[in-house]
């Protein structure tokens, strides 16, 4: 074969790919393991070409979403979806579209299914971020272009293209390959979206995977479910208890999120208390395998995780955080079949 091993990486993931043209994007379940790998590639291809150290000229870099639009629903404030999805598009050549609760609000003067109808005649795609997962469910439904689930109270698949992407990066540096398979990773925290897809994905890439939870906080049951389904299919373990420091053991990956979500701040102090004991700290992550990394999604609160552990080498969070525009850019091009 002589093709350059750039192209064929891009012909190999492009065939990884075809799947996803003209499909939603709502949760890591509904990818196949070949496209999961084929949008992990495609990013960091991205990474390479339009990152801060690439040596190509923005003047000539690819332009593939050239006259594409992407709407971008906001019911919640984020800085990294908006920022990575806006710049990512820009990167492209597309465009983005900040549609915020104060420009469009779901359901209250449109129907959903109206707004989906209206948007899809002016944009390409539609991206998302919303309080109900039902709500992403009928914009989907409803569009004649495909949705981008950007957070909704269920799933929140973006964010675990970008937690992958960080391990792999971090991983092949490290040991000279990016590869997942056998590794085991925790979550020590809230049952929450974050969690569910994060589960999910981390076993569709071969990954053990131990959840700690406070009472009360466990994932959803049918994420579960398919989670554990998963785990049979390729292999790995599942592991849930209530003890953080149990369930660090043997890790090679620490994961944790705010334990208090939007709409949740009344609950703050019961929430705070009941957490006690899950704040990843030196000494939980002393309790986890050598050379342990650590990931948060963002925003970080101090209760969660110790400044010691978050600004230290084993802290992977800025990464991770910039790898929501590499992974956002890739998913769109998929879903446009323009890579």
């Amino acid at each position: 074969n002589n093709m350059p091993s750039i192209q064929r990486t891009c012909f190999s993931t492009a065939s990884d790919l075809e799947g996803l043209k003209g499909r939603n994007f709502l949760s890591i379940d509904e990818l196949s393991n070949k496209e999961l790998r084929g949008l992990l590639d495609l990013s960091k291809e991205y990474k390479k070409t339009y990152g801060k150290a690439t040596t190509v000229d923005p003047l000539t870099a690819p332009r593939p979403l050239l006259g594409d639009s992407v709407s971008m629903i906001f019911q919640k404030r984020s800085t990294r979806t908006r920022v990575s999805t806006e710049t990512g598009m820009s990167l492209l050549g597309g465009h983005a579209l900040f549609l915020g609760p104060s420009d469009i609000q779901l359901g209250v003067n449109e129907s959903l299914k109206d707004t989906a109808l209206v948007l899809s005649r002016f944009n390409s795609l539609i991206l998302a971020r919303v309080y109900a997962h039902s709500d992403v469910l009928e914009l989907a439904t409803e569009a004649t272009v495909p949705v981008i689930n950007a957070l909704s109270d269920l799933h929140h698949p973006l964010q675990t293209l970008a937690d992958l992407m960080a391990l792999e990066d971090h991983f092949e540096a490290k040991d000279g390959s990016p590869s997942l398979e056998g590794k085991t990773l925790s979550w020590v925290g809230d049952g929450n979206n974050v969690l569910h897809d994060l589960m999910l994905g981390s076993v569709k890439v071969g990954m053990n995977v131990r959840i700690a939870t406070p009472t009360g906080y466990e994932p959803d049951a049918s994420v579960m479910e398919t989670t554990r389904n998963l785990a049979v299919e390729n292999g790995v373990s599942i592991f849930t208890t209530t003890d953080a420091s149990e369930c660090v053991k043997g890790s090679d990956v620490i994961v944790t999120d705010t334990w208090v979500s939007m709409g949740q701040e009344e609950e703050y102090a019961k929430r705070v208390a009941e957490f006690a004991g899950y704040q990843v700290n030196s000494e939980l992550m002393g309790k986890a395998n050598p050379g342990a990394v650590f990931l948060h999604c963002l925003p970080r609160h101090p209760e969660e995780v110790s400044d010691e552990v978050f600004y230290s080498d084993a802290s992977l969070v800025f990464p991770e955080a910039e790898n929501r525009m590499w992974t956002v850019m890739a998913v769109m091009a998929a879903q446009l079949g323009k890579i």
